[in-house]
C-alpha cells in the first residue's frame, strides 16, 4: 500500500484535497467502502495536468486551446450520452456527426469522461505519454471510492471509445495541414512585424486562421476595424500611440500585473553569455485555471462543470483563430521594434516581445471572450482569488468579476510594453463578439433540441 499512497503525492503534488485520496486508498485496503460519485474538481486536475505538458512542451497559445477544446469536448459528449439534460454539441459546433454511444452504459458517466479527457489529451500533446501515469492515479482514486476493477475497466473503455471519435473528428480540422504550407518570410517592409531579440523566433502559427473553428462561420466572421495607419509622423495617430507605450512609468502594482498576467511560453532570459528558457503557463492555461476555480467555489456538479469548461475551451479557440486572422492580415510592428528604432534604441519593455504581429491583442481577445462566458454562467458579480500562477511564483490576485480580470489581463499588455492601445482595446470588443456568437448559438442548440428548460425547471 505505502508505493500507491507515494505515487498518488506524486502526481497530485499541489492541491490539498489530494492527501483526502490518500487516505481514502488507505482505507479502501481494509475496508468495503461505500460507493462515492467522482468529483467535479477531477475536471481541474485533468486540465492542470495538461497545462503542466503544455509548460514541459513549450507549446504555443492557439495550439494548447486545441487541446484544451478537444479533450474537454471528449469528456462533455460523455456526459451528453448518459443525461439528457445535456444534449450533444453535435449540431452546434462545425463538423461534429452525432456520436455513437458504445453497446454497454457506463458504470458512472464523470469517470469515463475524465478517462475521455485522459485519452484525447495522450493522444494529442507531444509529450501525452505521461498522461499514462494519471490515468493510473485516476484508477486508483476510482477504486478507493468503491468501483470494483471490472466498473474501473468498462469505464474507461466507454470513455476512450468516445476520446477516439472525437480524436477523428480533430483530424479533420486541417491543423496538420498547416506543416504543407510555405514557410512564413517576415516581411521587410516598414511598419511590419519582425522578429524581435533575444530569441528571434520565429512567427507562431500564421496559418491558424485555416483551421475549422467550432462555432464560428469562418476565422474573419468578425472582420475587426484596421489598425491605427503605421507612421512616422509625429502628429500621426500611430506615433501617439508609440509614445503612449515609450513615456509609460509604471507603479509597483502596475508591474505587479504585467508580471501576472504575462504567460509567455517563448520568454527568455540572458545569464551572463546564455539565454535561459523561462517556462510560463499559456493564455488559455491560466484561463482554464480560472473555470475550474469558479466552478469549485459555486460547488457545482462534474457534469455542470464539464459544460462550462467545455464552452470556454471553445471559447478559447475560436478567440485565438478569430485574432491570429487578423493578426497576420494586418501584419504591424510591435512597440519594441518600433520604439528602438524611431524613438530610443536602447529601449527594453517589461516583458518579452512575443513571435507574431502586434495586432490585435491575443490576450485582450481570449480573455474578454473567456470573462463574458464565465460571467453567463456565474454572474456579473462574483467574487474569486486567482491562485493559478501561484504554483509559478507570482502569488494570486483578487477579482470582483470575471470581466474586471479580463480587463486587467489586457491592460497588463501596454504595462509591458507589448502592445499599442487600439489592439487591446479592439482585441476586447472582438473577444465580445466571439463570446456573445458562442453563447447565443448556444442557447439556440438548447431551443433546437427540444428540451424546454423552463419546464424541466419548474419540475
Amino acid at each position: 500500500m505505502k508505493w500507491k499512497v507515494m505515487f498518488i503525492r506524486h502526481i497530485f503534488p499541489a492541491r490539498p484535497l489530494h492527501l483526502a485520496l490518500v487516505l481514502a486508498l488507505a482505507v479502501s485496503c481494509n475496508t468495503s467502502l461505500e460507493k462515492k460519485p467522482i468529483e467535479a474538481e477531477t475536471i481541474g486536475w485533468i486540465t492542470e495536468k495538461m497545462t503542466d505538458l503544455m509548460v514541459h512542451d513549450i507549446t504555443n497559445p492557439p495550439l494548447a486551446a486545441r487541446f484544451y477544446a478537444y479533450a474537454c469536448l471528449s469528456g462533455y459528449e460523455v456526459i451528453a450520452l448518459e443525461n439528457e439534460d445535456y444534449p450533444s454539441f453535435s449540431g452546434f459546433i462545425n463538423g461534429l456527426s452525432p456520436i455513437e454511444a458504445p453497446g454497454e452504459k457506463s458504470p458512472s458517466p464523470s469517470l469515463s469522461a475524465a478517462f475521455a479527457m485522459i485519452h484525447t489529451s495522450a493522444s494529442m500533446q507531444p509529450s501525452g505519454m505521461e498522461m499514462k501515469a494519471f490515468k493510473t492515479a485516476l484508477t486508483d482514486s476510482a477504486a478507493a471510492r468503491g468501483y470494483t476493477e471490472e466498473e474501473i475497466s468498462k469505464a474507461a473503455t466507454y470513455g476512450e471509445n468516445i476520446s477516439q471519435q472525437i480524436l477523428t473528428y480533430a483530424q479533420a480540422d486541417k491543423y496538420k495541414e498547416i506543416s504543407n504550407y510555405p514557410r512564413y518570410q517576415a516581411s521587410t517592409e516598414e511598419g511590419k512585424w519582425y522578429p524581435t531579440p533575444p530569441g528571434y523566433f520565429a512567427p507562431v502559427e500564421p496559418y491558424f486562421n485555416t483551421v475549422r473553428p467550432f462555432v464560428l462561420h469562418s476565422s474573419d466572421q468578425f472582420k475587426p476595424l484596421p489598425p491605427e495607419a503605421f507612421s512616422t509622423d509625429s502628429n500621426s495617430r500611430f506615433f501617439h500611440l508609440m509614445e503612449e507605450v515609450y513615456q509609460l512609468e509604471m507603479n509597483k502594482e502596475q508591474r505587479e500585473i504585467a508580471a501576472f498576467w504575462d504567460c509567455n511560453p517563448f520568454a527568455l532570459q540572458e545569464t551572463g553569455h546564455l539565454m535561459v528558457g523561462i517556462k510560463q503557463i499559456s493564455p488559455g492555461g491560466h484561463w482554464m485555471g480560472i473555470t475550474d476555480i469558479a466552478c469549485q467555489k459555486a460547488k457545482l456538479g462534474f457534469e455542470e462543470s464539464m459544460k462550462i469548461n467545455t464552452l470556454v475551451a471553445l471559447g478559447l479557440m475560436d478567440g485565438f483563430i478569430s485574432c491570429w486572422d487578423e493578426k497576420y492580415r494586418s501584419d504591424r510592428i510591435r512597440p519594441e521594434t518600433a520604439i528602438r528604432k524611431y524613438l530610443d534604441p536602447n529601449y527594453q519593455p517589461m516583458l518579452q516581445t512575443p513571435p507574431f504581429p502586434e495586432y490585435l491583442s491575443g490576450h485582450s481577445t481570449i480573455s474578454t471572450t473567456s470573462a463574458v462566458i464565465l460571467s453567463h454562467f456565474f454572474g456579473d458579480d462574483f467574487a474569486y482569488t486567482d491562485t493559478v500562477e501561484e504554483k509559478y511564483g507570482l502569488g494570486t490576485r483578487d477579482f470582483d468579476s470575471f470581466m474586471q480580470a479580463s480587463e486587467e489581463a489586457s491592460i497588463s499588455r501596454l504595462y509591458g510594453g507589448i502592445h499599442f492601445m487600439d489592439a487591446i482595446t479592439r482585441g476586447q470588443d472582438q473577444g465580445k463578439k466571439v463570446a456573445n456568437w458562442i453563447i447565443g448559438q448556444y442557447e439556440q442548440h438548447l431551443l433546437n433540441s427540444g428540451k424546454n428548460l423552463t419546464e424541466k425547471q419548474a419540475d
